[in-house]
């Protein structure tokens, strides 16, 4: 039915309530949780260090993760939420890991977990490169280095984990970017450092304008398509 035939006592109003972009404070947290893997990783936190390295991760980065996961999820970006998601709960099951068996250095259990996180981290670089670039890359590092903790996990040599640590630190170095780069498109509007856009992700950002007015939806979270 249209809405001249729905006539106008049948007219609807939908409000959508706009959200912050949650992908500044995604990747943030993000970083910080990498430092302390790294240092877990190369032996600068060991010993009686290992269980506070734990409190942290789960206690300060996983809720910050988690609730930019549940954000991207009411801005309707399904494939940044699912990242995010992912993420936050697995930076608190390695936090409470790291609790409750601070000595244990290989774990199978530890290692298979991993080794299915990496797959499962696959398709979702695959959707960041045909959205968002930068996303993809961020993505693809991490799946890189979760295979290279896995297989440390499963019995490789300890120079793969040094590998896990050196790729730990670059992802801190990519999230910090990332990070600020989503942070200043959202305070001028566009795009200040490369993010390489595609598509739809593209779109969302460039003014549909019609005649000098704006006739596509306003560009925020919760209204527009992607973050």
């Amino acid at each position: 039915m249209t809405g001249s035939e729905a006539g106008p006592s049948r007219a609807a109003t939908v409000t959508v309530r706009p959200y912050g972009n949650p992908l500044p404070l995604g990747f943030f947290a993000f970083g910080v949780g990498m430092v302390l893997l790294a240092g877990i990783s190369l032996g600068l936190v060991g010993g009686d260090q290992v269980r506070p390295a734990g409190v942290l991760l789960a206690v300060f980065v996983f809720p910050l993760e988690f609730l930019a996961a549940v954000i991207a999820f009411l801005s309707r970006d399904t494939a940044a939420a699912a990242a995010l998601g992912l993420f936050a709960t697995s930076w608190a099951a390695l936090g409470v890991l790291h609790i409750a068996a601070p000595q244990q250095d290989r774990s199978v259990a530890v290692g298979m977990f991993l080794s299915a996180f990496a797959l499962m981290l696959v398709p979702l670089a695959v959707a960041g490169f045909l959205g968002k670039t930068l996303l993809g890359v961020v993505l693809s590092v991490s799946a890189l280095r979760v295979c290279l903790a896995a297989s440390y996990q499963l019995g490789a040599v300890r120079l793969l984990e040094l590998a896990d640590a050196a790729a730990a630190l670059l992802l801190a170095a990519l999230a910090l970017y990332a990070g600020t780069a989503f942070l200043l498109e959202d305070l001028h509007r566009r795009t200040v450092l490369p993010i390489r856009r595609r598509g739809e992700a593209r779109r969302v950002m460039e003014d549909d304008v019609d005649g000098g007015r704006r006739t596509g939806p306003p560009r925020d979270p919760g209204v527009r398509g992607q973050l």
